[in-house]
C-alpha cells in the first residue's frame, strides 16, 4: 500500500495509544490485525484504505477463513477493520466503513473447562511453610474465591485489600473496577502470605503478590506456579488461572441459579458472555425441572 496509507495506520495507532489510551498490549493486537488486512490488499494491488469496499472485505473474510483462522479470531479482525474506519470516517479521510455490518463465519463455541469440587480440595487442601509456597497458595484460593482474571490478581495492590470487610478491589477489561467478596479460606491464606511477604518486598513495592526477588509477580510465573502445583496435587489435566476462574462461575452458577449476580461477579458487560456457563450445569437444572414440574417426570 501507498506511504499514505502507512501514515494513517500509525496515525490510528497513535490516536489508540494517546486519546483513548488503550494498553501496549491491546494497541499491539489492532496494530497486528490492521496489518494482515494491510498484506491482503497490497496482495489484491489495493493502495488505499479508501479503496477497500464491502465486496472486497467479504473476500478476505472468506480467504482467512481458508487460511483455517477461527471465526472468533475474523471477528476481532473485523472489529478492529470498524474501529479503523470509524477513526477515518472522524477524521473525513474516507466516507464510509466497509466493516459495518460484516460478521465472521460461526465456529463452535468452546465450553471452558471446569475442575470439579473434589479436584479443587485436591489442589488447595494442602499446607507447607514454604514462602512461594504459601503465596501459591493464596493466589489460587484468591482465583477460586472470588473468580479473577490472571491480568487482575497480578494488578492486585496491597491497598486493594480490606480483610476487616473480607472484600477486595480489583479493575477489570476496560479499566473498570468491581469490589469483590473474599471466601473465609481466601482471607486466611491471604494473610498467610502477608506475613511472608514482609520478608521478600523489596523497594517499598504496594504488589500484594511479589516474586523472589521482591518486585511484582509476573503473569507467566503465576501460569508456571500453578501449574507446579497441580502437578504436586496430582491433578491429571493442565491447570491454568482460568480454569480456576471457570470452575468458580460453574460451581456459584450450580449452587445459586442468579446469572446476573455471576455476571456481576465476573465483571461480564455482556451477560451472553456469562451464559456459556448455563451450559456446563445442564444437567443439574435438567434435574431440578424433573423434580419440581408437574408434568415433566419422566418414567423410570
Amino acid at each position: 500500500m501507498q506511504d499514505s496509507a502507512e501514515k494513517w495506520l500509525n496515525d490510528f495507532l497513535g490516536y489508540l495509544q494517546h486519546q483513548r489510551r488503550l494498553s501496549p498490549r491491546t494497541i499491539s493486537s489492532y496494530q497486528r490485525d490492521l496489518q494482515q488486512a494491510s498484506l491482503y490488499c497490497q496482495q489484491q494491488a489495493i493502495e488505499y484504505w479508501s479503496d477497500l469496499n464491502v465486496h472486497t472485505l467479504r473476500q478476505y473474510v472468506a480467504y482467512r477463513h481458508r487460511q483455517g483462522l477461527s471465526g472468533r479470531s475474523i471477528q476481532r479482525e473485523l472489529s478492529a477493520l470498524r474501529s479503523f474506519y470509524n477513526y477515518l470516517l472522524q477524521e473525513h479521510l474516507v466516507s464510509l466503513n466497509p466493516a459495518q455490518g460484516i460478521s465472521a463465519p460461526k465456529s463452535a463455541r468452546k465450553l471452558p473447562k471446569a475442575l470439579d469440587v473434589d479436584q479443587i480440595s485436591q489442589l488447595l487442601n494442602h499446607a507447607s511453610d514454604e514462602p512461594l509456597e504459601i503465596r501459591d497458595h493464596a493466589m489460587m484460593e484468591l482465583f477460586y474465591s472470588s473468580g479473577l482474571r490472571l491480568s487482575e490478581l497480578v494488578g492486585l495492590d496491597l491497598q486493594d485489600l480490606d480483610l476487616a470487610e473480607a472484600v477486595c478491589t480489583v479493575t477489570g477489561k476496560g479499566n473498570k473496577s468491581r469490589i469483590l467478596p473474599l471466601g473465609r479460606y481466601a482471607r486466611q491464606a491471604i494473610e498467610k502470605w502477608l506475613l511472608q511477604r514482609k520478608q521478600l518486598v523489596e523497594d517499598g513495592s504496594r504488589a500484594l503478590f511479589i516474586s523472589r526477588s521482591g518486585r511484582r509477580i509476573s503473569q507467566r510465573s503465576v501460569q508456571a506456579r500453578l501449574q507446579r502445583c497441580a502437578i504436586k496435587s496430582g491433578l491429571p489435566e493442565h491447570l491454568h488461572p482460568h480454569k480456576l476462574r471457570h470452575s468458580f462461575a460453574s460451581h456459584m452458577l450450580e449452587s445459586s441459579q442468579d446469572l446476573r449476580a455471576v455476571q456481576e461477579l465476573l465483571g461480564h458487560a455482556d451477560i451472553s458472555t456469562t451464559q456459556i456457563y448455563t451450559h456446563l450445569d445442564f444437567q443439574h437444572l435438567a434435574r431440578v425441572y424433573d423434580q419440581a414440574h408437574p408434568r415433566a417426570k419422566r418414567r423410570k
